[in-house]
């Protein structure tokens, strides 16, 4: 197994499942949590984590399937997507390529699903079609608040990792999210999404 990426909840790792490329994720134990509350709380994650993994199909977004599950250790072992991650992208490829995260995103709200972690190294190209990865910090939610708050992050995550194109990047996702979600529903996450920034903690992203 070789450790790809380190992060708060979980490692993610290359691995091999009946001999092809796999990908396993592990949830952490958290030692400053309780150990009985820690346990509960890191397989009800991996439950709806891989829950939401499968589920999402049904609308038509492309996620990795789901190989194994273990609740007792709390890894989800899954398929291995090869292609290029959205971050990586340049020019027109990663204006195209926002505007398909916008429709996922939409199509994801639409059907109350709030990925929870939308940032450009979350979506992988793969053969012109565009995959949706970590599930981690999803929920099924139809508030307002919430899925404005998926695109507040997006909005943010463009201002920083792709501030020269912040702009375009932005208009493209917005066109897409636009599409899938519909024109009122679109509206009222929007204004939301300023509600938000006006915020003290929040400084504007412009």
């Amino acid at each position: 197994m070789k450790l790809l990426k380190k992060g708060a909840e979980g490692d993610i790792f290359l691995t091999r499942y009946e001999n092809v490329l796999a990908i396993l994720k592990t949830r952490k134990k958290k030692q400053y949590r309780n150990q009985i509350l820690d346990n509960k709380i890191r397989k009800s994650r991996t439950v709806r984590e891989s829950t939401i993994l499968s589920e999402v199909k049904k609308f038509g977004v492309r996620t990795p399937l789901v190989y194994q599950v273990n609740h007792n250790d709390c890894t989800i072992l899954m398929q291995h997507i090869k292609g290029n991650v959205v971050r990586d992208l340049t020019g027109n490829k990663l204006i195209s390529a926002c505007k398909g995260i916008g429709k996922i995103t939409g199509t994801l709200h639409k059907n109350g699903i709030m990925h929870g972690d939308l940032t450009t190294s979350n979506f992988i190209l793969s053969n012109g079609k565009i995959y949706t990865i970590d599930f981690g910090l999803s929920q099924r939610t139809t508030r307002i608040e919430d899925h404005a708050v998926d695109l507040r992050l997006f909005k943010e995550i463009l201002n920083s990792a792709h501030v020269s194109m912040m702009k375009s990047l932005w208009s493209s996702f917005l066109k897409g999210y636009r599409s899938a979600i519909g024109y009122n529903r679109y509206n009222q996450i929007l204004n939301h999404v300023s509600v938000i920034e006006g915020r003290g903690r929040y400084a504007q992203v412009v």
